[in-house]
C-alpha cells in the first residue's frame, strides 16, 4: 500500500468524497469504520487504485456544525469551521429566532460567528434596525453588503481571510448572490473539482470548499443548512445567549430554567430591561422547540 498522506475534504461527489493534497484532487472513499467524513475535514488517506485514495482517519476536529438527520441522529455539516457567517435581509421577513439560534450554537461549538446584512439597497424596518443595534452591543461583528450593488464586499473579504468561513441564513436573503461575488470562478472551480477526479459529480446539494482569491476558505452549502439544536441541554442554550452569560450563576438554583423559577436573574434582568426582552422571549421559544425541553 502507498503510504498515508494528509488532505483537505473539499466536496462530497456522487460516488466519493474530494480530498485535496499537496495540489492534487483525489476522489476517495472512507474506510467503512469510520464515522462520517464532512467537508473541512482534515484526514489522512493513500492511494487505493490509479487515481483513487482510500480515507483512513479523520484528524482531530477543533470545531464541528451538525444538523437533525433521520431516526433521530445527527449529521455533520461541516468541520474545522472558524466563523459562521449568519446572511439575513430585509426581504423575506428577517427571522431573528434563526439567527439566535445560530449564534447559540456558535457560542456553544467553539465557532465565531459574525452577521452579514445583504440587500442595503432595499429600505429595512425600524424594528430590523433595533435588533441590529442588539447584536451589535454583544459584541457581534455585522457587515452591511449588497451583493447586487457590490457595495460593502471589501471589508467581508477582509473579514474571511486567512480561516475557513460558512455563509448560512434562511432561504432568499442572498447566500449564492453573495458566495457568487466572493468567488467569481466558482462555477468553474466546481466543474475542475469533478474533472479532476473524473468518476465523482456534484449533487446540487453538496458542499464545497472553495479557496478564496484574497485568502482563506468559504464552504458554501447550497441547501439552507439548519445546525439543529439536538446536541445542547438546557443549559446550554442559556450559555448560547452571551448576555445570560454573567447572570446565570446568580440564579437561586443552580438548575435553573430561566422560565418561572424563582428568583431567576435572566428573567428579572429582562423584565427590567437591562437584557433586550426580545432575545428572552425568543430563548423561551427556542427552549420549548428543544427535543428534552418539557
Amino acid at each position: 500500500m502507498s503510504p498515508l498522506q494528509e488532505g483537505l475534504v473539499i466536496a462530497h461527489l456522487g460516488q466519493g468524497i474530494a480530498v485535496e493534497s499537496d495540489g492534487k484532487t483525489v476522489l476517495c472513499q472512507p474506510k467503512r469504520k469510520l464515522e462520517t467524513v464532512t467537508v473541512g475535514d482534515k484526514v489522512l488517506w493513500q492511494l487505493s487504485a490509479p487515481d483513487q485514495g482510500s480515507i483512513e482517519e479523520i484528524l482531530p476536529r477543533r470545531s464541528l456544525l451538525t444538523r437533525p438527520s433521520r431516526n433521530d441522529k445527527v449529521r455533520p455539516v461541516a468541520a474545522n469551521i472558524d466563523t459562521v457567517f449568519v446572511v439575513f435581509a430585509p426581504e423575506p421577513y428577517c427571522d431573528f429566532l434563526l439567527i439566535d439560534q445560530y449564534l447559540a450554537i456558535c457560542e456553544n461549538r467553539n465557532i465565531d460567528a459574525a452577521l452579514v446584512y445583504n440587500k442595503t439597497d432595499l429600505n429595512p424596518q425600524t424594528a430590523l434596525l433595533d435588533e441590529l443595534a442588539i447584536y451589535e452591543n454583544l459584541g457581534y461583528s455585522i457587515f452591511r453588503v449588497s451583493a447586487t450593488h457590490r457595495h460593502g464586499l471589501d471589508q467581508l473579504k477582509l473579514a474571511l481571510t486567512d480561516q475557513t468561513s460558512i455563509l448560512t441564513g434562511q432561504s432568499g436573503v442572498g447566500k449564492s448572490s453573495l458566495t457568487n461575488a466572493l468567488i467569481p470562478d466558482k462555477d468553474l472551480k466546481t466543474n475542475t473539482i469533478s474533472a479532476t477526479t473524473k468518476h465523482g459529480r456534484h449533487t446540487t446539494t453538496a458542499a464545497t470548499l472553495y479557496h478564496l482569491p484574497s485568502g482563506g476558505n468559504l464552504i458554501d452549502s447550497p441547501g439552507v443548512a439548519i445546525f439543529g439544536l439536538d446536541g445542547l441541554s438546557e443549559a446550554q442554550l442559556a450559555y448560547g445567549y452571551r448576555e445570560f452569560q454573567p447572570l446565570i450563576d446568580h440564579c437561586r438554583f443552580n438548575n435553573c430554567r430561566h422560565v418561572n423559577d424563582k428568583d431567576c436573574a435572566v428573567r428579572a434582568a429582562a423584565e427590567q430591561g437591562t437584557i433586550p426582552m426580545s432575545r428572552y422571549q425568543r430563548f423561551l421559544k427556542l427552549r420549548d422547540k428543544m427535543p428534552r425541553a418539557s
